[in-house]
């Protein structure tokens, strides 16, 4: 806990520090649920997947071709009978000593071949029988696939805490498997806090009251909910009032893991997040290091044993700061590995969007900052990174500009050509 005693300012605490606190302090979901394998796409896999047979089932040639005994083919220039023809999907006959079996890639080798020499290494031979000139010396074992190659019966093909792609769903459906038991989807309930705020398509722009804004952060911040694979309830905009703060409080925890709010998490006297988590939980981290995304909160808000939940069961509660450019940039650095642990990621591969690559600077940073910073940027043409010119954490605008993030530590400057560490927002998006 990071309080303080009366008119003492917090100390902030380290980005690394918050993210490794936040891991530790999850614990994975252990609800799963059947879903069929085209539906799977980006859930995570609640169970070891065990191949039951060989991938492929049996050898097979990689070519279209001749499949031979390559002791029958000692010289170029061997003309051999074509004694079957063996299409995908079919099996052959054993090979008979001195003949060729016509086959196509993909078809299992006939018993006896012990190597394929492609079509395009052969000359049809007409007259009364079919045969085919040999023009190359095949190896035992040339163009075939092997039984178990891709993959072993027995083997695990994809281990639980993998998160699902149309690569390993395809890997999935290679063994067989239709149906797949995934990590049930989170379930968060989202709202920010303001008196400021307004909805798009409520109010007409030549309406605003003075002094109002539109909720732009509830948008991507349920956007990036989904992607995640999260079950959202949008419980709206709640007015800067405690009481209202503390039922809507209570209301989410009782049926969601996780309450994620945007707004009131700073220290101004109609900041409520911060004392209505206290007043119901706990609030566990208070202002972080980093620069946008300094007033950041987690902790808990117990659940109502009358609601039927266990004797001191809590919900997770992250509290991100109100301007947009900070409530995203905290979303993908803290809570979408908070997110993919909850739904049992190993924490390794949590954090892997998060390794940089070296960069050059095209820019100049001649002022540095006391907390680390997360710089939007974007690749150029030449390699290099360009800096957006307005980097202030309400300017919505340097998010969608960029393609990337550079980490500067504390207090360093940076000059241009200089080597930067710089984060893909893709692979934070992904």
């Amino acid at each position: 806990m990071t309080s303080s005693t009366p008119g003492q300012r917090a100390p902030l605490m380290a980005l690394d520090q918050a993210l490794a606190e936040l891991l530790r302090r999850v614990k994975p979901l252990v609800a799963s649920e059947p879903v069929a394998a085209v539906d799977a796409d980006r859930r995570i896999l609640a169970e070891d997947l065990v191949s039951a047979l060989h991938v492929p089932p049996q050898d097979n040639t990689s070519m279209d071709g001749y499949a031979v005994r390559s002791a029958d083919v000692t010289a170029p220039g061997v003309v051999l009978p074509v004694s079957q023809r063996i299409a995908a999907g079919h099996a052959g006959q054993p090979l008979e000593p001195g003949t060729c079996a016509r086959i196509f890639t993909g078809a299992p080798m006939p018993a006896g071949a012990d190597a394929v020499v492609m079509q395009e290494d052969t000359r049809e031979v007409g007259g009364n029988i079919h045969g085919v000139h040999i023009d190359a010396v095949p190896q035992p074992g040339q163009w075939i696939r092997r039984a178990g190659e891709d993959i072993a019966c027995g083997a695990v093909i994809l281990h639980r805490g993998t998160r699902l792609s149309p690569a390993s769903i395809g890997l999935a459906a290679s063994i067989g498997r239709a149906r797949l038991t995934v990590v049930a989807r989170p379930r968060v309930a989202l709202f920010s806090t303001g008196d400021e705020l307004v909805m798009p398509g409520e109010v007409d722009p030549g309406d605003m009251a003075p002094g109002a804004i539109y909720n732009s952060n509830r948008f991507f911040l349920r956007l990036l909910l989904q992607r995640l694979g999260c079950e959202v309830s949008d419980l709206g905009i709640v007015p800067d009032r405690r009481d209202l703060t503390l039922a809507a409080l209570r209301t989410a925890a009782d049926h969601h893991d996780l309450i994620l709010t945007s707004g009131g998490v700073s220290v101004g006297e109609e900041d409520h997040i911060k004392p209505a988590v206290q007043q119901l939980g706990s609030l566990d981290l208070w202002q972080i290091a980093m620069k946008p995304g300094k007033p950041f909160a987690f902790g808990s808000v117990g659940r109502d044993a009358g609601a039927g939940a266990a004797a001191g069961e809590c919900c997770h509660f992250i509290g991100l700061p109100g301007n947009p450019v900070s409530s995203f940039v905290t979303f993908l650095l803290l809570v979408r590995p908070f997110l993919l642990r909850l739904q049992g990621v190993p924490e390794a591969d949590c954090l892997s969007a998060m390794r940089p690559l070296r960069l050059r600077a095209d820019f100049d940073l001649p002022r540095a900052d006391r907390r680390r910073e997360f710089l939007r940027v974007r690749r150029n043409g030449d390699g290099g990174l360009d800096l957006f010119p307005n980097q202030s954490s309400g300017v919505l605008t340097s998010a969608t500009w960029a393609d990337g993030l550079v980490d500067n530590p504390a207090g360093t400057t940076i000059a241009r050509g200089d080597l930067v560490d710089f984060i893909s927002l893709s692979e934070l998006l992904a």
